[in-house]
């Protein structure tokens, strides 16, 4: 016994910030994470815990216990778990308080990237639960920890996985599943719906500006010595969610539930629920199947991130004066800047993928164009990008591997013309445009049924396909001879079978 405490004593000696906590208990609620029962490794991010400083073996080192802090049994010194409340809007409609109901923040820990939260997801009941059982799933955890480490190193910002922790535990979803946690890691995991609800439901402007002003200090402190310093925020709110809504919609990401509970104030893809990556070019694409009216679907993205920004503008509105005609004016000017860089950010990330070096009218109609043919045959996206990367400006080329994607050949042959002509004004050389190409159109993405495949796998007791996938998500630019063929081929016939929700 004396040496299981000495070994407790020795947890390592990191410094906790915890600057949320500070804030003080209108923000929270703290309490102790509810244990798995036998708990087992899943899945580790080592490259992650590396960036935090963290040795190599600090999953297994004795005097860190981490298997038991990552599941809920235990904390190392420093660390305060809480459940934060927030507010928002569930597809559009007021769903009033919210809040982590099966998350729990075991607190802010500093590290060479700078201070990290670190978050626990299905480690029980909190105060915000409402009808639900604090718990996540083997299944959806299996799909966080890879769809977030994967949308990282596709150079999209977003929070991180650290680790999966499952367990014998059963938890009812459709059917009854194994227990699970996963290991978030984020800047700050501060969401449009934290300050909806102190505007809308607390009814605490106090609470509310002191939100504000720690989200200003501590994630926006160049905002501080503007002459409108929540203006200023606001304006970098939307630049950054415009730049988000680019990304996503440049590499065929479907988020699957944008309600402003799930919108980062920091312009991070956050809760990966019932996401996916587009196989078939499809622009009205519904990814989740709750979502009867496809207020999410891919295409509608960033008409819901303005929408959403409203929300967020609606709900700092008390702190832009006491003139209502005038606060409205000057909250709805200060989220202007998403509008303003949308279209040239998409511009630029299209004109990259069609390995353009510089800049002319007719860019736009030619990928609109070339979307349009895909969408008419639900042409493989992430394949038709890459491929386009083979395209050859050579006499007489047939460009035969891009050319079958398309039953309609004359239709691309009228492109590929225009497409070559377009080349030719800027003298573009193949090769080096094909590095360009290939270094923003990945090979790799997780397509939901590789994910189904590990999770399968997984359930089994069979963690290596999750290992295995994830070094590969990690290099999704490169070749990678080495990768199974299926990684980056068409999807299985199966592959339409899948259905995810808002319980993935």
């Amino acid at each position: 016994m004396s040496a299981l405490l000495d070994a407790a004593l020795e947890a390592p000696a990191l410094r906790w910030p915890n600057r949320f906590a500070a804030l003080g208990p209108r923000y929270f609620t703290e309490l102790p994470a509810q244990a798995l029962p036998s708990p087992h490794w899943v899945a580790r991010n080592d490259a992650l815990a590396a960036s935090l400083g963290w040795p190599g073996d600090w999953a297994t080192r004795p005097d860190w216990r981490a298997l038991e802090v990552f599941s809920g049994a235990a904390t190392w010194p420093g660390m305060r778990p809480l459940a934060s409340v927030y507010s928002g809007h569930q597809f559009g409609v007021w769903a009033g308080q919210l809040g982590d109901g099966r998350a729990l923040l075991l607190g802010e820990v500093d590290s060479p990237i700078g201070p990290q939260e670190i978050q626990l997801k299905g480690s029980g009941l909190t105060p915000y639960s409402r009808m639900g059982d604090g718990r996540a799933v083997l299944r959806s955890s299996i799909r966080e920890f890879l769809c977030s480490e994967a949308m990282h190193h596709l150079g999209i910002p977003t929070t991180r996985a650290l680790a999966v922790v499952g367990s014998p535990l059963p938890v009812r979803r459709e059917t009854i599943e194994t227990g699970a946690v996963v290991t978030r890691v984020a800047p700050s995991f501060l969401r449009f719906g934290h300050f909806e609800h102190f505007t809308h439901t607390a009814q605490d402007l106090d609470a509310l500006r002191a939100l504000v002003d720690f989200a200003i200090d501590h994630h926006f402190p160049a905002c501080r010595d503007d002459a409108q310093p929540v203006a200023a925020m606001l304006r970098e709110v939307a630049r950054r969610t415009a730049e988000l809504m680019a990304d996503w919609q440049a590499v065929g990401f479907c988020h699957g539930v944008m309600n402003t509970d799930n919108m980062s104030l920091l312009g991070l893809t956050i809760d990966y629920g019932p996401f996916g990556f587009l196989d078939g070019f499809e622009p009205m694409h519904i990814c989740n199947h709750s979502d009867h009216q496809g207020r999410y679907a891919y295409a509608r993205q960033p008409g819901v991130a303005w929408w959403n920004l409203q929300a967020l503008a609606t709900a700092l509105l008390p702190l832009f004066g006491d003139e209502p005609e005038a606060a409205s004016e000057l909250a709805l000017e200060a989220i202007e800047p998403y509008r303003a860089t949308l279209p040239g950010a998409l511009e630029s990330r299209l004109r990259a993928k069609l390995g353009l070096a510089s800049a002319q009218d007719g860019d736009p109609a030619l990928a609109d164009d070339l979307l349009r043919l895909a969408a008419a045959e639900r042409t493989d996206y992430t394949i038709l990008w890459r491929r386009l990367g083979t395209f050859s400006t050579a006499p007489g080329a047939d460009n035969a591997a891009l050319r079958d994607l398309f039953i309609d050949r004359a239709g691309f042959d009228a492109w590929a013309q225009r497409y070559a002509a377009r080349l030719a004004t800027e003298s573009s050389i193949d090769a080096e445009r094909a590095v360009r190409m290939n270094a923003v159109n990945p090979k790799f993405v997780l397509r939901n049924h590789l994910a189904e495949t590990a999770i399968r796998a997984g359930d089994s007791g069979d963690f290596s396909e999750i290992e295995r996938l994830l070094k590969v998500l990690q290099r999704p630019f490169d070749e990678q001879a080495s990768a199974p063929r299926a990684y980056a081929d068409f999807p299985p016939d199966w592959a339409q079978s899948i259905e995810v929700s808002c319980s993935s």
